[in-house]
């Protein structure tokens, strides 16, 4: 058994399984299926072509199927015309209608974004511009703090734009208006409505800045900020999905994995250095404190702060940097030993509403792919992943027994700063009640000793008296009345004789 686990080389993620599927060089994720941003949007685009000109050939073969019945029943056995049959059916009329509205709708959508910084989108009517108004609901008048906060932040963003940015904040406007008569949408038909957003307002910022990246990404960030805090009781966790049921089976099952050790993960950490049990706890809060950002950004960096905690932690262990192999296992010990809230749903949020080129490269993404892989793994943790027999594994799962209680036989000891710690505090626990104990014998002893005093002196006082009586004699002549030379003082001063 001990040679199979000195054996053991630990959790390892070829580099290569980061990247998309297709080969396109960017970051994959398994919430698209190993797939890019990119290629995963062209996929879906894809798929859904496909699902219409289905519906469409389904919806015509039902058509001629119920009309080819109808023409048997009202003229016998005879087949219909070739030229009725052919032609569109009446009743699908509505349909292509509907399939025309809908292409119209889209293409006004992008021919809208497409007229940022024109002379003509400036020099529209008002009453065009109060036909906009008065179709779109209106914003509430009274937003939460982090809305107003944002939305002023913004607009002091884009008044440095002038003119483009006062274009950019009246589009974003629109779009959350817009984007509030869609809460009836899925989360993937949400998530396309604001990446087609962001990919039309970048396409026309690049035009704008004349290919400046730096720039484009500076000013969406700020688009992403301020639409994304608009919208984020509306789009995180939404109720046409079952984000909020996978977070509570995630947290269950990171629940019950409470037992995993460093020592099972081949983590390079050692908690027992002051620097490295610093930077563990600071790589834990930061995990727990993305679920309070509102920002895909924001969450992003919390992740990307959690994962530098991690590798500070794994070199300070170690004497040297720390290596892809050995940050995957620690971030999967973060995650167990932090169990953020609603982790899943934040992975969604992120995935869905983050700006397509953070996900794809860069060190945001690779923290991010990094978690992803880390939540599959807790997912998928079994008693080979850990080296363990399928019986110690499901004893473990059940809480029949703890690998930390086995004693000596235990091949995993645990020597954390927190259990070291709390030994420590239970001893000088102990040896303060000790101490305790012994002031309280001794203030006992003390009071007994002053009631004995107490009665010895009593006692003495009691013989002396009994001893020496004490005599009082009574007055016989006035205090004076030896003073012969009384008559000589001054008046103020002779002693005078009162009448009692």
């Amino acid at each position: 058994m001990m040679s199979q686990r000195s054996e053991r080389r630990g959790i390892h993620v070829d580099q290569s399984e980061l990247l998309c599927k297709k080969g396109c060089g960017y970051y994959g994720n398994a919430a698209w299926q190993g797939l890019c941003s990119k290629c995963w949007r062209e996929e879906y685009q894809r798929a859904r072509q496909r699902q219409i000109q289905e519906d469409w050939a389904l919806a015509e073969k039902l058509q001629r199927e119920e009309e080819a019945a109808a023409y048997a029943s009202s003229h016998g056995n005879q087949a219909p015309p070739r030229s009725q049959t052919s032609q569109t059916p009446p009743s699908l009329a509505p349909f292509s209608k509907f399939e025309e509205k809908k292409t119209n709708e889209k293409t006004r959508k992008v021919t809208t974004v497409k007229k940022f910084f024109s002379p003509s989108s400036r020099t529209a009517s008002k009453k065009e511009s109060h036909e906009a108004k008065s179709h779109s609901p209106s914003i509430p008048r009274q937003l939460s703090v982090d809305s107003d906060r944002v939305s002023r932040e913004f607009v002091e963003f884009l008044k440095n734009l002038q003119k483009p940015g006062r274009e950019i904040h009246k589009q974003s406007r629109l779009f959350i208006e817009g984007m509030a008569t869609k809460k009836d949408l899925g989360a993937d038909e949400l998530s396309e409505c604001v990446q087609d957003f962001y990919q039309n307002m970048s396409d026309r910022l690049l035009s704008h800045f004349k290919g400046s990246s730096e720039k484009v990404e500076r000013v969406m960030d700020q688009v992403e900020k301020y639409i994304m805090t608009r919208l984020y009781k509306s789009v995180f966790c939404p109720e046409t999905t079952d984000d909020e049921k996978k977070d509570l089976a995630t947290q269950h099952r990171i629940r019950a994995l409470h037992w995993v050790t460093i020592q099972m993960l081949c983590v390079p950490v050692d908690e027992e250095i002051p620097e490295v049990a610093d930077s563990v706890v600071k790589a834990i809060t930061d995990v727990i404190e993305m679920d309070s950002r509102r920002v895909p950004r924001d969450k992003l960096a919390c992740i990307t702060s959690c994962s530098k905690h991690i590798f500070n932690a794994i070199r300070v262990t170690k004497g040297e940097p720390a290596s892809a192999d050995d940050f995957l296992p620690a971030l999967i010990f973060i995650v167990l030993k932090a169990n953020p809230p609603r982790l899943y749903s934040n992975i969604q949020y992120i995935t869905r509403f983050c700006t397509p080129s953070r996900l794809m490269a860069g060190e945001d993404g690779y923290y991010f792919t990094n978690l992803c892989c880390a939540v599959a793994f807790i997912e998928k943790l079994d008693a080979h992943s850990l080296n363990l027999t399928p019986e110690d594994f499901e004893r473990y799962m059940s809480g029949q027994v703890s690998p930390r209680g086995q004693g000596e036989a235990c091949p995993w000891p645990h020597s954390g700063p927190a259990l070291s710690q709390l030994h420590r505090n239970l001893e000088l626990l102990s040896s303060l009640e000790t101490r305790q104990q012994q002031v309280l014998d001794g203030a006992h002893s003390l009071q007994a000793e002053l009631c004995s005093w107490q009665e010895s002196v009593g006692r003495e006082v009691q013989e002396i008296l009994e001893k020496y009586p004490l005599e009082i004699k009574p007055r016989t002549s006035a205090i004076d009345a030896d003073n012969v030379e009384s008559d000589l003082l001054p008046p103020p001063l002779q002693p005078q004789v009162f009448a009692g």
